[in-house]
């Protein structure tokens, strides 16, 4: 219970992809403190990995950790397959492992290209082909994918980047109407500019960060529990009637060129 309202979340699994930081550590926390289980996934981080889950167990409810590369079927199948011993389903789906790489066009290595696919875009697909017999199974489900504003108005030296994410608007698009007839809602939230990780070494630059926000019409860089909030409504009750939706949380960035 929120504030006197249901969302429908207690008790509830989560798995959130690339969970030990940035967004998906904020909706792995948000959803635990709305009443969900949660399982989360580490490359290389486990300090963080180990932290995130301490401060979930704190809050009175279960957290998973797997290492496991997203990219790889038997890393994601094994995470999976850990949620089914442990849990016996999965309830939410929250595709949030991502990278975001340079890449001039003319002067991209190819291997640039392929990892920002194998993440991106391959990883996306594994976690939910190996999820969506469980919901099936379950009778309902929730996937969410984390697209970017870049999928909606491209980024010029990201191209590689942003076709991923376009390819995820597709992606819950077809899902949605594939997935309904067995009550699964699949949508995708696509941020602009965050104040994780990720943007660390651009925000670094004197006076870029700054000159981001003046592109923004709400003029400010969100922290990622601004993103893990719409994550969490699209995963509760109160969106229970909203499906192949792709919900821009960018201050209003993407009504903007540039």
């Amino acid at each position: 219970m929120t504030a006197g309202i249901d969302l429908g979340l207690t008790g509830a699994k989560a798995l959130i992809t690339g969970g030990s930081r940035g967004i998906g550590r904020a909706a792995a926390l948000m959803l635990a403190k709305a009443g969900s289980d949660v399982a989360i996934n580490y490359q290389s981080r486990a300090e963080a990995a180990a932290s995130l889950r301490a401060e979930v167990l704190n809050l009175g409810r279960e957290c998973l950790v797997f290492k496991a590369e997203i990219s790889r079927e038997e890393d994601v199948r094994a995470m999976v397959e850990g949620c089914r011993a442990a849990w016996g389903r999965v309830d939410i789906l929250v595709n949030n492992a991502g990278i975001w790489t340079y890449g001039e066009m003319g002067a991209m290595p190819k291997a640039v290209w392929d990892e920002t696919m194998r993440v991106n875009l391959d990883g996306v697909f594994l976690a939910t082909n190996a999820v969506v017999p469980l919901m099936k199974a379950n009778g309902r489900g929730v996937v969410i994918h984390v697209s970017s504003t870049a999928a909606v108005r491209g980024e010029a030296f990201h191209s590689h980047y942003a076709a991923s994410k376009g390819a995820l608007v597709s992606l819950t698009k077809s899902l949605a109407v594939e997935l309904a007839p067995f009550h699964i809602r699949v949508n995708a939230v696509a941020p602009g500019w965050v104040d994780t990780d990720m943007c660390t070494e651009v925000f670094a630059v004197p006076g870029y960060r700054k000159k981001v926000e003046e592109t923004i019409p709400l003029r400010r860089i969100p922290p990622p529990e601004d993103i893990a909030g719409p994550i969490v409504f699209l995963a509760s009750d109160l969106a229970r009637h909203i499906t192949g939706e792709i919900l821009n949380v960018n201050g209003g960035s993407v009504l903007c060129g540039g």
